[in-house]
């Protein structure tokens, strides 16, 4: 069959008109939150010499991808809540489930290798540095990446080979696979089950893999002392707390047959924007140490102001004093009385 559809359209997550316009500023605030809390974090780490821990370089490049994972999806959320006609181009639809799985496969990965950093902080002390060095950290972001690469690869390849001949409307506010094979002109079961393959088992072999490895650091605690717990806890509360929020919204899409519900695009604001907002809260408000850095950063940032503005006041007293006294004008002359 061949592919009549040039363009696809959403019907976006209601279409109250009332509810549209609570989603545009609503959403607006949310990204607005998430670009300047990510970014915020990854002027932090890169500006704090105290901050050069595997854990911290880790989170700088999750940052980095939840910016740019949400930035596939929220904007075009954004302006399609005060659009009459949510379209897209075919081509768009595909280079927006690309990104959209390259981003999210990726955060997948770096948050599995930043339960991995854990375990070795926790369980392995006294190797820690030895085990997680610069080097090592670089080729597991460098392997997160090729893997969100080769994942998102296959799910474009098998989506862009399908025959779209009509109807073109997406019950999802973008393009994804499950709303996309829904609408193919051909049987896509083997497809399906491929993408369960591919989606599926890779959120739920990353999710097995998070949650043994923080049974075994649970585990670890008995051998230690009360404030040894404590700072154990507290370092592992908040990835946890991440993993929950974005694991369990990825596996209800993913693991499961090619079908759709209406309540997908709901769940999928979850793992596009919720999540991607919350981690810079969740990271700072439960980690004293970035929240220290902060407060270093912008004081530093003050005081550098301070100094700036106090060297311009200088410079025009400077200037000022040597401005004669007074001017006598005698017709079209001037003659200056010290």
């Amino acid at each position: 069959m061949e592919n009549n559809v040039t363009e696809f359209i959403f019907m976006g997550l209601s279409q109250n008109e009332k509810v549209q316009q609570l989603c545009f500023f609503l959403f607006l605030f949310f990204y607005m939150i998430l670009m300047t809390g990510n970014f915020l974090i990854i002027m932090t780490i890169q500006r704090s010499p105290n901050l050069n821990s595997p854990m911290y370089f880790f989170l700088s490049f999750l940052s980095f991808v939840d910016i740019c994972y949400s930035s596939v999806t929220a904007p075009k959320l954004i302006v399609d809540s005060q659009a009459k006609v949510k379209s897209i181009s075919f081509a768009g639809c595909m280079v927006q489930l690309f990104f959209s799985h390259l981003f999210g496969c990726t955060e997948i990965f770096i948050l599995t290798v930043m339960a991995y950093d854990r375990y070795v902080a926790i369980c392995k002390p006294l190797r820690y540095m030895t085990i997680m060095d610069r080097k090592v950290c670089s080729v597991m972001v460098v392997t997160c990446w090729l893997g969100g690469f080769v994942h998102s690869f296959i799910q474009t390849i098998l989506t862009v080979q399908l025959p779209f001949c009509g109807p073109n409307l997406i019950d999802h506010y973008f393009c994804d696979v499950h709303p996309l094979l829904k609408l193919a002109c051909t049987d896509t079961y083997v497809v399906g089950l491929i993408v369960i393959a591919n989606s599926g088992m890779i959120s739920l072999s990353c999710f097995v893999i998070l949650v043994g490895s923080y049974i075994v650091i649970l585990l670890s605690f008995k051998t230690r002392s009360s404030e040894g717990r404590r700072k154990a806890l507290s370092t592992c509360a908040s990835h946890v707390i991440v993993v929950i929020l974005f694991f369990v919204p990825c596996l209800f899409i993913y693991l499961r047959p090619s079908t759709t519900f209406t309540e997908d695009k709901m769940v999928a604001v979850f793992y596009t924007i919720i999540t991607p907002m919350l981690n810079p809260l969740i990271y700072t408000l439960r980690n004293m140490e970035v929240k220290n850095a902060m407060k270093r950063l912008w004081i530093e940032r003050l005081l550098d102001r301070k100094k700036r503005d106090s060297g311009v006041k200088l410079s025009g007293i400077g200037v000022a004093s040597v401005v004669p006294v007074s001017t006598r004008v005698a017709g079209n002359k001037s003659t200056i009385i010290p």
